[in-house]
Parts: C-alpha cells; sequence; structure tokens
C-alpha cells in the first residue's frame, strides 16, 4: 500500500521553480528524461543488486539537497538531477557539477546571464520509481521544501499512478520544509538511520520527528536577485544595496523563506549566522555543520573558522550551493544549516 503523508504548507511559494518540464519543447523534454534516467541507471542497478545496507527501502532524493556527491554517493542515495538555463543553454543540476562547474555558474550569473528553474515533473519520478519497485524495494522520498517548488505535488502524483501497478510496495514522499543543505542534512540523518537498519515506518517516523528541527539560515550579498525573484521591490533592493544592508533570512516551519531581520555590513551578517548556530546547536552524536555558499569561498571559509573557534572541527563541512536554490540567491549568498532548537527567529515579516 502507498503511503502519502502531509500536506502543502499554507503560505505563498516562493518563484523557485519558474518553468516545469512538460512546458518546454517535446524534443527537449525528452532528452532530459533520458539524461536523467541513463545517470541514474547505474547507481539503481547497484542498489537493488545487494547493495551494502542493511535496509531494502531506497531513499530517493532531488539534487537541490546540494549534499556533495562523495557523501551521497557513500549513503546510497539516489539523487534526480534537476534541470536549469543558464544564459540560453540547458543544464542538469548534478551534484557533482560536471556540465557547467560552480565557479563558471556563478561567474555567468553574476555577469546578468538570465536563467530558470525547472521542477521535476511526475514522468520523470515514474521513470526513477518504477525500476526500483520492480526489483521489489519500498522507496523513501525525501524532497525540497513544497512551498518553494511544485517538485513535491509532482512525487506525490507519481506515487499515485504507481500505487495501482504495484499494490504490495510501498512508496513515501515527505515534504521536508527544507531547501539546500537544509533538505541535504535531513536526507544525511535518515541515510545514517537506514544504515543502522531502521524500517521505512521507522524512517518515516524519525525524518515527520526532525525535520522541524533542520536550522538553516541564510545572508545574500547583493539584494538584486532577491528583486528578481520577487521577494523584495526594486525600491528596496536599491535603497538596500546602498546602505549596505544585508537580510538575514531563513526557512520556517512550514518551509517558506521569511526574513529573520537586517543587518548593516558583511562581517556582522556573517557574525549572525554564526550565532544563529551557537545559540541553538542541539547535542548530537553525529554531528553535522553544513555551510553553503554562492562562489564566496573565502567568506564560507571565515564562518568556518567562527565556528571551529567555538565548537571544534567535527562535521562541519563546507560545499557551493547548487544552481537551482543560488538562481535565486545569486553569487555572494552564504548559509548553514544545522539541527537545533527550533526553526524560529526574530520575525516572520517579509524583508
Amino acid at each position: 500500500m502507498t503511503d502519502i503523508r502531509g500536506g502543502l504548507p499554507r503560505c505563498s511559494p516562493v518563484p523557485i521553480s519558474c518553468k516545469t518540464f512538460s512546458e518546454t519543447a517535446e524534443p527537449q523534454r525528452e532528452f532530459i528524461r533520458r539524461r536523467i534516467f541513463e545517470i541514474l541507471k547505474r547507481s539503481i542497478s547497484y542498489i537493488v543488486n545487494g547493495g551494502s545496507f542493511m535496509s531494502d527501502f531506497i531513499i530517493v532524493t532531488d539534487s537541490c539537497c546540494d549534499m556533495p556527491d562523495e557523501l551521497a554517493r557513500e549513503l546510497g542515495v539516489v539523487v534526480i538531477p534537476m534541470v536549469f538555463t543558464l544564459g540560453g543553454k540547458t543544464y542538469h543540476n548534478y551534484l557533482d557539477w560536471r556540465e557547467l562547474s560552480a565557479r563558471d555558474f556563478y561567474r555567468m550569473l553574476g555577469e546578468g546571464k538570465p536563467g530558470a528553474t525547472a521542477a521535476v515533473n511526475p514522468e520523470t519520478f515514474i521513470d526513477v520509481f518504477e525500476p526500483l519497485l520492480k526489483a521489489g524495494r519500498d522507496i523513501f522520498y525525501i524532497g525540497l521544501s513544497a512551498a518553494l517548488s511544485s517538485t513535491n505535488s509532482a512525487s506525490i502524483i507519481a506515487i499515485d499512478e504507481l500505487r495501482g501497478r504495484y499494490p504490495d510496495r510501498t512508496v513515501h514522499s515527505t515534504d521536508t520544509l527544507c531547501a539546500s543543505l537544509g533538505e541535504g542534512l535531513l536526507v544525511y540523518l535518515v541515510a545514517k538511520k537506514r544504515q543502522s537498519g531502521c524500517t521505512l515506518a521507522e524512517a518515516v517516523e524519525y525524518a515527520d520527528a526532525v525535520k522541524r528541527n533542520v536550522c538553516h539560515w541564510f545572508t545574500v550579498d547583493d539584494l538584486s536577485h532577491l528583486k528578481r525573484g520577487g521577494r523584495i521591490s526594486a525600491t528596496t533592493a536599491l535603497i538596500g544595496n546602498a546602505l549596505n544592508i544585508k537580510p538575514i533570512l531563513r526557512i520556517d516551519d512550514n518551509g517558506c523563506l521569511v526574513s529573520a531581520g537586517k543587518v548593516r555590513g558583511r562581517k556582522e551578517a556573517i557574525r549572525t549566522l554564526a550565532r544563529s548556530c551557537t545559540d541553538s546547536l542541539l547535542p548530537f552524536d553525529d554531528r553535522r555543520i553544513f555551510i553553503v555558499h554562492g562562489g564566496c569561498e573565502e567568506d564560507a571559509g571565515i564562518l568556518a573558522k567562527s565556528l571551529r573557534r567555538e565548537l571544534g572541527d567535527e562535521g562541519i563541512s563546507v560545499s557551493p550551493i547548487g544552481p537551482v536554490i543560488g538562481m535565486h540567491t545569486g553569487p555572494g549568498a552564504l548559509g548553514i544549516a544545522f539541527l537545533g532548537t527550533s526553526r524560529s527567529g526574530d520575525s516572520d515579516c517579509a524583508f
């Protein structure tokens, strides 16, 4: 029996998914599906033929998780590459950045190249899920916040279609209420549970229990990208940039991007991100703190150094923000994801 839990949060989606696969030309759509299936084929074949794990369910996520590729491979997670266009060319968001490097992506974005992102459609989910179901495996899809993309809704449509074909299998889709390495952190935590031998039902229960403790805080260096995404007005962006105002943003309990305040200057923004972690970090045996950046490795290093000074070296990693989220946060974005006491901040009002 297929198991689907949770509904859409009651908030207006941020325009992260600007178009869907079905809105592209049919030849391009078929190319996208073929390429996605090809890249997943080897990992699916490996996992369904034994893998190295104790549990019989497979974790699937989307590339908005922004996990380092080697970590996703180590955990045996199947990752669906999302699609984006930049400068008139279509790319696939593989975690190893094989089609467009992070450096080139943020350079082109900084040059003002036009871009757009695409949600995963139901047909692609079916292409990914069905070989696993045929092999007798259950599936746990852990995806991008439904408040930020229609990808989660597409997964549920696909599961509804597959229910009749595979009545003895279970496919669960959960709305992480997360994005970027916040989503990646939840995937990591569930994958570690899976490695310990938990059942699918136990993994679902754990994800539902812990996901609102996945805290992710961000700042951006240039307000123009928030203006283009419809988050702030042109006047606010102009004045904010002129006054060196840096917004502090977070993902709330509904999976929406909201303001947690604003500070003057980049240094203060980095200090605020560090405090957001040190003030509410939960003690955890396998602590993970993910720092993500939009092509600003030096600033990410400063944030990491500050946290290591306070908390020690263990479990702190730095990696770039993927293109699907990065398209809307822009070059110079900096974020942090960790397991904390709550996601709450000083304000839920728009910046």
